[in-house]
């Protein structure tokens, strides 16, 4: 039986001064794919957002990786978040850096020192994406799934047990979008923990795995039809 990774514990979530989540109690196991899912302000984003301390918690506790999110102090933030890889729907890469600048910012900012090694580790981390020769360029020059598999690279740099992905697909074309979904598969399969927030039942129906539906202030389990 796998462990737990992430257990949040009798949440609010709030948007502004909008509650979006009430009384939220869930686990979720090291090594799953777990996908959650509702409409535009159902709090499936905000959960994401929440997990990685963008959110303040006002009422209960989210503990992932060892870490209590609201025991961690705000200059304290990024150590939490050099354990987890986010990747966002509109990519938020640096436009005035090429691609091994918006990756080498990343490895400097959480501790590496080691030139040769920094320059390795990009290296693999764009092969593994399927992205070679790219290093020179900058995002703007890519499409949007080149841009999307790039902030995959950003996001498994340090190699992180938990990848947090907020509407990953939900600027791509139908094909990129599978293409991005086989990615995030395979970095689960390798035993990466995976939570996905997505509006696209498509994705869903493709790639089942275990599913939770955000809305009227709760989450709930979805049974997928086979």
């Amino acid at each position: 039986m796998n462990e737990t990774i992430i257990q949040i514990n009798e949440v609010q979530i709030f948007q502004e001064k909008k509650l979006v989540l009430d009384n939220i109690n869930l686990n979720i196991d090291e090594g799953t794919f777990t996908y959650f899912i509702g409409r535009t302000g159902s709090g499936k984003s905000s959960l994401i957002r929440a997990l990685y301390a963008s959110i303040p918690l006002k009422k209960g506790e989210i503990i992932i990786c060892d870490n209590k999110i609201t025991k961690i102090k705000k200059r304290n933030v990024h150590k939490l978040r050099r354990q987890l890889g986010i990747i966002f729907q509109d990519f938020k890469l640096l436009p005035d850096r090429n691609i091994y600048n918006n990756l080498f910012f990343v490895l400097k900012a959480t501790g590496w020192k080691k030139s040769s090694k920094i320059k390795l580790r990009i290296k693999e981390v764009l092969e593994l994406v399927g992205l070679v020769d790219v290093e020179k360029k900058y995002p703007q020059t890519l499409s949007g799934g080149e841009q999307q598999r790039v902030a995959i690279a950003r996001a498994i740099l340090n190699s992180p047990k938990v990848l947090l992905a907020d509407e990953p697909t939900g600027n791509l074309d139908p094909i990129t979008r599978w293409e991005i979904m086989e990615l995030l598969i395979d970095i689960n399969k390798k035993g990466t923990t995976v939570l996905m927030a997505t509006h696209d039942f498509n994705i869903i129906q493709k790639y089942p795995s275990k599913t939770f539906k955000c809305e009227n202030k709760k989450i709930t389990e979805v049974i997928l039809k086979s």
